[in-house]
C-alpha cells in the first residue's frame, strides 16, 4: 500500500529493519502484514486520555506530541518526528486505559504495529523479536534520558541537549510545547534561546 510520499509498506519495513534487526525477505513479509499505515490531520488526536494504548507507533511523516492533564494544566511528556517511535507503554503492556495523549502537531502519518499482532509473529522470528526488543529498549532509554534531564540539568542545558539531539522539534513544534517539554515557562525558554544565539 501507498500513502502519500510515495512510500510503500515494504519501505518502512525496510526502514525499521535497517534501524533496529537485520531480516530476510520472509521476514520484511511478515513485518509489512504487521504494520498499518494511518494518517491524521493537524490537532487530531492519536490515543486520548481512557482509551488503551493497542499500537506501538512509527512516525514516517509530521510531529506529534504526547501529554497529560495535572491540576487542569496540559504536560508534555514527549515529541517525536519522522523516524521515532512513539507509545504509552504502560497501557501498552497492562492493557489499561492511558492518562497520556497522543496528538498531531503537523499533518501526520503513521505506521502502526499492534501489539498483539508483533508479539505473535516474534515469537516465530528471531529478528522481529530483536526488533521488537530494542524498540522498548528505545522508548525507555528516551524515558530515563528526559527524566535525568530535568532532574539534573539547568535550563539552558536542558535546552542545549534538545537543539542537539532532536533539531527538529526545536525548528517546528510550538514554542509553548517545547517549554513545557523542558519544564519551564515561555519566558525562560525564550531568555534561554537568546543567550544561546548570542553564544554562537
Amino acid at each position: 500500500m501507498t500513502i502519500n510520499l510515495g512510500l510503500t509498506t515494504r519501505d518502512v519495513a525496510r526502514e525499521l529493519a535497517r534501524r533496529y534487526s537485520t531480516m530476510t525477505h520472509e521476514e520484511l513479509d511478515v513485518l509489512e502484514h504487521v504494520l498499518v499505515p494511518m494518517k491524521y490531520q493537524k490537532g487530531e488526536m492519536i490515543l486520548r486520555e481512557g482509551e488503551i494504548c493497542t499500537n506501538i507507533y512509527w512516525i514516517v511523516k509530521g510531529l506529534v506530541r504526547q501529554f497529560y492533564y495535572k491540576n487542569g494544566k496540559e504536560l508534555t511528556e514527549h515529541m517525536a518526528t519522522e523516524n521515532n517511535i512513539v507509545m504509552c507503554i504502560e497501557s501498552l503492556f497492562r492493557e489499561e486505559p492511558t492518562h497520556l495523549q497522543i496528538m498531531a502537531i503537523e499533518p501526520t502519518i503513521i505506521y502502526a504495529m499492534p501489539r498483539s499482532i508483533l508479539e505473535q509473529v516474534a515469537m516465530k522470528s528471531v529478528n522481529i523479536q530483536i526488533l521488537y526488543r530494542k524498540i522498548l529498549e528505545e522508548s525507555l532509554i528516551q524515558s530515563q534520558v528526559h527524566a535525568d534531564m530535568l532532574r539534573f540539568e539547568s535550563a539552558q542545558d536542558r535546552y542545549a541537549k534538545l537543539v542537539k539531539s532532536h533539531p527538529q522539534l526545536v525548528l517546528r513544534a510550538p514554542l509553548v510545547y517545547v517549554a513545557n517539554y523542558l519544564q519551564m515557562t515561555p519566558e525562560t525558554l525564550s531568555r534561554v534561546r537568546t543567550a544561546s544565539l548570542l553564544e554562537r
